[in-house]
């Protein structure tokens, strides 16, 4: 008798080849049987109508705090997510001291908009040592979790302050060495920098002050176990962009290890950019090289209220300077200030034909109920206002507390978006799952590359769509026997609908420690989620079983004696 069969089902098997009937049989945590099935079995799943898939890997997230409190990382368990990465962008939550932690907070924060108070009521700080953190997360894991070490971490484990002065010294390197060979060994599948952030004080992370002999000794470590180099390069500069890319180039041919830069963004004032970008990326992998750009299938939106601060405002050093630092009631007063209004209007023009195209998607008050929906260009007509000042006003109105909506501000061209996803050497990924949880919605880009890109502009098969998120993201991270339905590998599956299968609208939720809320969308169309063998969210019965791992363990072995 097997544990689980799956019946009935279309199987796409990750490969890229063609669809086919068949039923999937699971013993333990392994696929062990599929073609048509007449044994019984423990548990049974009813496909019929529906398509079987490996489970989809995330390779861009930031779960780090959020597993603390929530093994599932709710809601991307949901829509068919069974593996994730984490530690992007050179924040991880360890190795770091217990001097470091409300620093690297400030930089969660900052960079990606994590609340201070989530932090404050939803984590107990109880590791210091990478190993200490992964046993931390392992209690109740329901999703996979591949974790990538911070580059910025290390450096604060090892300089402390100077991390975020200087350059490091040839001892300062070698130390640094010995820690990321000691989270490879705890189950980090590699190192994250940043060449773009910057911290709570709006100084560079300590990623950035590292030097290219720093990078390439770092880099060498990760040679000797073939791990994965992620990073964020300048991405708003083509010239920047391609000048990292072809560093990554050169240490993933020295070295050979996979590497990967996100985001890459289509934006229409920057098609040639991209272009550009994708025959630099095509030249250096025709040499051999491994450097994977990140691409998200989703068009960028973002939310916002001035209750927190808004990485919209980066451009308007006024603005940005009282929301980034000033109290509640330090904005208020600013906003009610004539001349302070009078300096933040006179800023804001800079944007002119933004302001007028935002939503006003939430209020508490009554009285402003009967704008949802509504523009600012809209609602400053009715109110006889400009939009800007609407936008002030409403904000006042709802103590900070009202939200705005800035709806395709780019990344958002059919044709060009569905050309990158299609690109051979195009990782598809940077969804930020955990991040940013106040602007924008960060789950169900899968199902939007189902629905949107697949169902309604057949601009992929379903086959090549699937391939992309399952067998080809476990490829570039070096994850075995995941990301196929094959005897013999682990069973990691998604059960949809290809039919009906989307992201739901994006809704506003309260489930953040801290009483805290965030922005989410429920999945539609999945049916079935199975990690390691196990039941683990269901449309009907939602989550289940805790039987998840952390990928790829603490069994990994140097491919070369250190």
């Amino acid at each position: 008798m097997y544990d689980l069969v799956i019946r009935n089902g279309k199987v796409v098997d990750g490969s890229g080849a063609p669809a086919y009937n068949a039923d999937v049989a699971v013993n333990g945590n392994r696929i062990v049987k599929i073609g048509k099935i007449t044994e019984a079995a423990r548990s049974e799943v009813d496909a019929a109508g529906k398509v079987v898939t490996p489970g989809f890997i995330d390779p861009h997230t930031h779960f780090d705090a959020q597993l603390l409190w929530d093994g599932c990382a709710k809601p991307a368990l949901s829509h068919g997510v069974t593996t994730i990465v984490s530690g992007n962008c050179s924040l991880s939550l360890a190795p770091l001291k217990a001097k470091h932690r409300m620093k690297l907070v400030g930089m969660f924060n900052q960079i990606e908009e994590m609340p201070l108070k989530a932090f404050k009521e939803g984590v107990v700080w109880d590791w210091e040592t990478f190993s200490d953190y992964i046993a931390r997360i392992r209690k109740g894991l329901a999703i996979n979790v591949a974790p990538l070490v911070g580059h910025s971490v290390i450096r604060l484990w090892v300089m402390n302050d100077a991390a975020m002065e200087r350059t490091a010294t040839d001892a300062e390197i070698a130390e640094m060495q010995s820690v990321l060979r000691e989270c490879l060994d705890a189950g980090s599948v590699g190192l994250s920098t940043s060449y773009v952030d910057m911290d709570e004080r709006l100084q560079p992370v300590p990623s950035r002050y590292a030097d290219s002999r720093e990078v390439e000794a770092l880099a060498s470590v990760l040679g000797e176990y073939g791990r994965v180099l992620q990073i964020v390069p300048e991405f708003y500069d083509a010239d920047l962009t391609i000048a990292r890319l072809d560093q990554l180039a050169e240490l993933s041919l020295k070295y050979n290890i996979p590497t990967t830069f996100s985001p890459v963004f289509a934006n229409a004032d920057n098609v040639d950019a991209v272009e550009r970008v994708m025959k630099r990326v095509d030249e250096q992998f025709d040499r051999g090289a491994r450097v994977w750009p990140q691409v998200q299938t989703r068009p960028i939106d973002i939310s916002f209220s001035f209750a927190v601060p808004s990485l919209l405002f980066m451009r308007m050093p006024t603005w940005y300077g009282i929301i980034r630092f000033g109290t509640p009631a330090d904005i208020m007063a600013a906003f009610s200030d004539p001349d302070k209004r009078s300096k933040l209007l006179q800023e804001a023009s800079a944007l002119g034909p933004l302001w007028p195209t935002l939503i006003f998607r939430h209020a508490n008050t009554e009285a402003n109920q009967k704008y949802i929906g509504q523009t600012l260009g809209e609602i400053a007509k009715a109110r006889g206002t400009t939009p800007v000042e609407a936008m002030i006003d409403l904000s006042l109105e709802e103590e900070l507390d009202a939200h705005f909506l800035s709806s395709g501000m780019g990344h958002n061209d059919d044709k060009v978006v569905g050309d990158l996803l299609n690109h051979p050497r195009v990782h598809i990924g940077a969804s930020d799952g955990g991040a940013h949880i106040l602007s924008f919605s960060t789950y169900g880009d899968t199902g939007y590359l189902f629905s949107h890109f697949v169902r309604d502009l057949d601009a992929m098969s379903l086959e090549s769509a699937v391939k992309k998120i399952t067998s080809d993201t476990a490829a570039i991270w070096g994850i075995p026997q995941r990301g196929l339905l094959q005897e013999g590998y682990v069973a990691d599956i998604a059960v949809f609908d290809a039919a009906t299968i989307e992201r739901g609208e994006e809704k506003f939720v309260n489930d953040v420690p801290g009483d805290g809320y965030r922005y989410v969308r429920d999945s539609h169309g999945v049916d079935t989620v199975i990690v390691g063998g196990g039941i683990a969210w269901t449309a009907k019965d939602g989550y289940k079983d805790a039987c998840g791992e952390v990928l790829p363990g603490a069994d990994v072995k140097k491919k070369v004696a250190a």
